[in-house]
C-alpha cells in the first residue's frame, strides 16, 4: 500500500513537471531583432533618377541657367534618390560634385571631347563601373565620345542589381535614327551578354520615342526581356500609337502624360523583384529660386518595392564581396 502510494505521487509529480517543461517549449519567442533583420534584408525600396543635366559649354548648352551654378545645385537636389544616372556631365562636374551627398559616386572621365557625359551616384556600394562607346554615331554626337555604362550595385550583402546608363544618338533625321537604332542593338547585345538572368535597371536619355516610327524601342525590350516603367506604372501597359508625321514635343513641357525622351526599364530576376509603386516627371524639384528649370531636360524619376524570394542562406551565398569602405568608382 505504502509502496503504491508513493508510485502515483511520483507519477503525478513527473507529470505535473513535463507539463511545464513542455508549456515552456512551446512558448519560447525567437529574438525580434533577428526577425526585423530578415525583414530589412529581404524587403526595400528604391528610387532612381535619370537627368540630362545640360553639361555643355555655356556658349553651347541648350539650357537658359548659368551652367556651373545650375549644375551645383542639381548635385544637392538629388540627394533622395537612392540610384541617379546622369547624362551630359561633361565641363562643370566638379561644381555637381562639390554639393552632392552621394556617398558612392562615378569619376568624371573628362569634358567634352574626351568624357561621354555618363556618371552615376548612389547611397548603395558600386561593386564595379564599365564605361562602353557607342560603334555608330552621326552629326555632332561624334564630336564626343557617347555611349552607356554597366554598374553593379549592392542593394544589401549578396543583393546585386546591375544598373545601365545610356545617352543614344540624338535627332530624328535618316542617319542619326539608322545611328541610335544600332545603339540600342549594341546595348541590347552588351546586356545579352554580361546580365543574363540578373535584376536591371537601365535608365538614360535613349532619344527615341514609341510613337515615331524609325525608333526601335520595341525590338530593344523583346531583346532584353525590359519593361518600361511609364509604360508599365503610369499607362498601365498601353503604349503610344505610332503617329505618321511625328513631332517631339519641348522637352520642358513635358508631364507625366507625354512620353519622356528620358526613360527608366526594369527587370526581374528569378530571386529579386520589381514593383513600381510611383512614376514622375519632376517639373518642379529641379527649378531655381526663380522658377526656371536646371537643365533642357526634365528629370524622370521612378520608386520601386523590392523583395528577394531566395532563402536568407542564399543571399549569404550567392556572392562573396569583401568588406566594403565608401570609395569613388
Amino acid at each position: 500500500m505504502t509502496i503504491l502510494f508513493i508510485v502515483v505521487v511520483l507519477i503525478i509529480v513527473l507529470l505535473f513537471l513535463f507539463k511545464n517543461l513542455k508549456n515552456k517549449l512551446i512558448s519560447v519567442d525567437f529574438p525580434n531583432q533577428q526577425t526585423e533583420e530578415e525583414n530589412l534584408l529581404l524587403h526595400g525600396e528604391l528610387r532612381v533618377l535619370t537627368y540630362n543635366i545640360a553639361g555643355l559649354p555655356q556658349g553651347i548648352s541648350a539650357a537658359k541657367t548659368p551652367r556651373k551654378d545650375s549644375i551645383a545645385e542639381i548635385g544637392e537636389k538629388v540627394k533622395p534618390f537612392h540610384i541617379v544616372n546622369v547624362q551630359e556631365d561633361f565641363n562643370y562636374n566638379q561644381a555637381f560634385y562639390s554639393r552632392n551627398e552621394h556617398p558612392f559616386r562615378t569619376n568624371h572621365k573628362g569634358k567634352i571631347p574626351v568624357g561621354d557625359g555618363l556618371n552615376t551616384l548612389s547611397h548603395y556600394p558600386i561593386l564595379a563601373y564599365h564605361r562602353i562607346p557607342w560603334r555608330h554615331c552621326s552629326g555632332p554626337d561624334c564630336w564626343t565620345v557617347k555611349g552607356f555604362s554597366f554598374t553593379q550595385i549592392q542593394l544589401a550583402p549578396g543583393i546585386v542589381i546591375d544598373v545601365y546608363n545610356v545617352h543614344a544618338n540624338s535627332s530624328d533625321v535618316a542617319r542619326a535614327t539608322r545611328a541610335r537604332r544600332e545603339n540600342f542593338r549594341q546595348l541590347a547585345h552588351y546586356i545579352q551578354t554580361h546580365s543574363e538572368g540578373k535584376p536591371l535597371i537601365v535608365m538614360g536619355d535613349f532619344n527615341a520615342h514609341y510613337a515615331y516610327k524609325r525608333d526601335n524601342l520595341y525590338e530593344f525590350m523583346e531583346a532584353t526581356g525590359l519593361t518600361d516603367g511609364w509604360i508599365n506604372y503610369y499607362r498601365k501597359d498601353s503604349y503610344p500609337e505610332v503617329i505618321p508625321k511625328f513631332v517631339a514635343q519641348h522637352m520642358l513641357s513635358l508631364t507625366n502624360d507625354t512620353e519622356s525622351l528620358d526613360k527608366i526599364f526594369f527587370r526581374d530576376s528569378e530571386l529579386l523583384k520589381f514593383k513600381p509603386v510611383d512614376y514622375q516627371v519632376e517639373r518642379q524639384l529641379f527649378n531655381n529660386a526663380m522658377d526656371q528649370a536646371l537643365s533642357d531636360h526634365l528629370a524622370v524619376s521612378m520608386q520601386f518595392e523590392w523583395e528577394w524570394h531566395g532563402q536568407l542562406a542564399a543571399v549569404t551565398q550567392q556572392l562573396e564581396l569583401p568588406e566594403l569602405q565608401k570609395v569613388y568608382v
